[in-house]
């Protein structure tokens, strides 16, 4: 038959349903429902969310990659665990990713994400000066991205996107307030709010990074 054609429809978006699998693991994961340790079987998750195995493996498989789950062959697959020599990594691992991200997307701004982006900031830094960390995380993530999806690089944003989660999950170690000082973080993310509602893209930048503990540019070693 004809296929219609309608210039003025846009295509319809398909959505995997390994992706919608991925989403759904990466929730429960993300917000403590299944805890780091915690085994994933694929008979339990088939019957979680009604879908085959195919589809499982393929979103598990990812996970893995992205650093959420973890895999050993004809051993486990399990929820990651975080440990505590890999969290000082992470966190500058995050500051240089962000950092660039920052740099890019501050010129971008308009005026109403701008306000959207500096109200999310008084939300992550509510959550620090209570020492709530996985509140912290959530909103710190959601501020994230709001400023990632306006970098204008999509090569950078790629990267973002496969990472962040990853990363931010290697901080949940119970020893993470050796790591930094919950209110000397809210400070620093206070200034960068000024920075970024400055315009400062430069400034905004070297926040990140002394927020995530990088060494100052004239650091010796």
């Amino acid at each position: 038959m004809p296929v219609p054609k309608n210039a003025e429809q846009e295509p319809a978006k398909r959505t995997l349903l390994r992706d919608t699998v991925l989403q759904r693991i990466r929730e429960a994961i993300l917000d403590g429902t299944l805890q780091p340790g915690e085994r994933l079987h694929d008979d339990q998750i088939e019957a979680w969310l009604g879908v085959s195995r195919t589809p499982i493996r393929d979103a598990l498989n990812e996970l893995s990659r992205v650093g959420l789950v973890e895999m050993a062959p004809n051993r486990y697959t399990r929820v990651a665990v975080p440990v505590e020599e890999e969290a000082l990594a992470a966190l500058q691992t995050l500051g240089a990713i962000l950092g660039g991200v920052t740099r890019l997307a501050v010129p971008r701004l308009s005026g109403r994400v701008k306000k959207d982006v500096l109200k999310q900031f008084t939300v992550v830094v509510r959550h620090l000066r209570a020492d709530d960390g996985p509140g912290t995380n959530a909103a710190a993530s959601a501020l994230w991205r709001m400023i990632a999806k306006e970098c204008g690089n999509p090569l950078l944003f790629a990267l973002f996107e496969q990472t962040i989660d990853g990363l931010a999950f290697k901080l949940r170690v119970a020893t993470v307030d050796k790591l930094f000082d919950f209110a000397i973080f809210a400070d620093r993310f206070e200034e960068l709010a000024e920075r970024i509602r400055e315009g400062d893209a430069i400034g905004a930048e070297l926040a990140v990074e002394r927020a995530h503990l990088l060494p100052p540019e004239n650091a010796t070693a």
